[in-house]
């Protein structure tokens, strides 16, 4: 058997589990964005018909993961495990859902690296034997993160040009361990808490980058890969902002940065006004479901590099003046050539 960790943070799966479905679900400003068409469900409104934006997040992650179920045939019951992560307190998000799907729960937070975190994590039980078929799944929504964070968005407060815009959306992926035409999951990279003393809350690109950057030289250095090896390095979400400092320390590193975006500035288009971009679990996440995996499908990208960068900071963290520590995890994901 190959040896299952390599390096100092990397994970090399053996059996090479397989992402057999996806699906997302978003919001109305998010399906006006460049990969509209691609969603699985566009609701026309914020609420989604809820009577809270609390409520219509859980609809969302709900809906995420019996569309990708649907897309297999299977039931919940079919799923071994459920791991699932938002951006709320006690993500509660996740746990009402569990709570509706009733299957074994993990609750994950990872902040915006939550759904690259549940694939390490499902990678890892599968190649352990440990279960046959997994769903991950999470989400965010803009007013929901807003009135959690920063300020409720009645309000009105100006927003400065460093700040992202949180994603209102929700994806859901089913792993399979054993599985010929899913896109594959070879390796995990699980990232350690970089923190570069930055306090501001509406920066939080520039807090992530140098976590993005720790993780991808690990990986690299790891496996004794180049950049110019995958098709694609993608982080989610460093934003514009972030993802120009991500490709200033990797070229002070001697690393291309040709191959290198961010799901931050694919979701939304720049007439959106979006500022720096997306951010929120599920920014990486919808973007994932609807773009990446697909492409890797079709045989356009055969190797992907997919890193979850998340910003650690809570409510309190931020009113006592504490830093922010920052993660990045990284799946490495490759075709098979066949559809789903």
């Amino acid at each position: 058997m190959a040896q299952k960790k390599i390096g100092k943070q990397t994970l090399q799966f053996s059996s090479v589990p397989a992402i057999a479905s996806a699906a997302s679900v978003v919001g109305p400003m998010e399906g006006q964005g460049p990969l509209g068409r691609h969603y699985d469900l566009v609701f026309e409104d914020a609420l989604a018909g809820e009577k809270s934006w609390e409520n219509a997040e859980q609809k969302m992650m709900q809906y995420s993961m019996e569309i990708a179920l649907e897309k297999q045939s299977l039931l919940t019951s079919d799923l071994d495990f459920y791991l699932a992560g938002d951006l709320l307190n006690q993500i509660i998000c996740a746990n009402f859902t569990a709570r509706f799907l009733n299957i074994p729960f993990l609750g994950l937070y990872g902040a915006c690296s939550t759904m690259a975190e549940g694939l390490c994590v499902a990678g890892i039980l599968l190649e352990g034997g440990f279960a046959e078929r997994i769903g991950v799944s999470a989400s965010s929504h803009h007013d929901t993160a807003e009135r959690q964070f920063r300020f409720p968005t009645e309000l009105g407060v100006q927003r400065p040009m460093t700040a992202q815009w949180t994603v209102t959306g929700s994806a859901s992926c089913v792993v399979e361990r054993i599985n010929s035409s899913g896109v594959r999951l070879t390796h995990a990279t699980i990232g350690k808490i970089i923190d570069m003393g930055i306090s501001n809350a509406h920066d939080l690109g520039a807090a992530m980058a140098p976590a993005a950057m720790n993780t991808i030289k690990t990986h690299l250095e790891d496996l004794g890969r180049k950049v110019d090896d995958y098709d694609l390095i993608i982080t989610g979400d460093l934003g514009l902002l972030g993802n120009n400092l991500l490709k200033e320390l990797m070229k002070k590193e001697g690393y291309s940065t040709d191959k290198v975006s961010d799901c931050g500035i694919l979701v939304y288009a720049p007439e959106q006004d979006t500022h720096s971009g997306g951010s929120g679990c599920g920014c990486s996440a919808v973007v994932l479901a609807a773009h990446l995996l697909k492409r890797l499908q079709a045989g356009t990208y055969q190797r992907v590099f997919f890193v979850g960068t998340g910003a650690l900071l809570s409510q309190l963290s931020s009113f006592q003046g504490e830093t922010i520590p920052c993660i990045a995890h990284g799946v490495v994901l490759e075709s098979t050539g066949g559809g789903q």
